[in-house]
């Protein structure tokens, strides 16, 4: 069967599809991540990244 990841917009969406759910007696899972720290990781992700020689940590960094 298959996994369907929704994503309501408003709080009146996600009780409807909540009872919706219950109604037609499927599980449902909530994220056990906080909904801003998911949208800070997200965003992060997009952002610049340096890659770090291991041998040469500060030299990466331009802090020699």
């Amino acid at each position: 069967m298959a996994t369907l990841i929704m994503h309501p917009q408003t709080k009146e969406q996600e009780t409807v599809l909540k009872a919706i759910a219950k109604a037609l007696k499927i599980s449902v899972e909530e994220s056990p991540y906080d909904p801003e720290f998911v949208t800070m990781i997200k965003k992060a992700q997009k952002g610049k990244s340096i890659e770090v020689d291991p041998n040469d940590i500060w030299g990466s960094l331009n802090l020699k």
